[in-house]
């Protein structure tokens, strides 16, 4: 079963190389790794997605590290999840108009068109990635890279560094009304 994992971290030379590690020492296989920055400076939001089944050990372990502000196993909660995959495509000129097609249904974008080739973005759900590849491989696919998953708890609940670092202990109530 695809675990995804949400963790918050301060933003130091290293601590990726220790969150991988703690996953490689148990020997799970990371499947999407996607790191950027928040909306609080210093602290960098993580998204992992392992293949394997109770990561609760692993969740406790990255709290040891002192980097580490938060982390969420967001597998089971609703989520808004995302993803990004350019595609080059082998497109002669009498298929082109088929594949431009294809990609109009699934609202991805033709970025670049060479002599044989198209380069094609598509955003969304990996499920719909998935489906839009199963459709253009007839092509030809000769080259593809996908940027790995992000994900967001959809509704009011937050994964936000501010309300863990930023906070007053002594009136969390106002901090989180802010």
């Amino acid at each position: 079963m695809k675990r995804t994992i949400v963790a918050l971290m301060q933003d130091h030379p290293g601590v990726l190389h220790r969150v991988v590690s703690l996953f490689r020492r148990r020997a799970y296989n990371i499947d999407s790794l996607t790191v950027g920055t928040t909306e609080t400076p210093g602290i960098s939001r993580m998204t992992i997605v392992v293949d394997g089944g109770d990561i609760e050990q692993v969740t406790k372990q990255l709290y040891r590290l002192i980097e580490v502000l938060k982390v969420s196993d967001v597998t089971n909660d609703p989520v808004v999840e995302r993803e990004i995959a350019l595609i080059k495509v082998h497109a002669p000129k009498n298929a082109r108009a088929e594949l431009v097609a294809m990609c109009s249904v699934f609202e991805a974008k033709t970025v670049d068109v060479g002599p044989n080739t198209m380069i094609v973005e598509v955003t969304g759900e990996p499920a719909h990635i998935d489906r839009f590849l199963d459709v253009v491989r007839p092509f030809g696919i000769k080259e593809m890279m996908r940027t790995g998953r992000i994900a967001m708890i959809r509704g009011s609940q937050a994964h936000q560094a501010a309300l863990d670092v930023d906070a007053p202990e002594e009136a969390p109530a106002l901090a989180l009304a802010g």
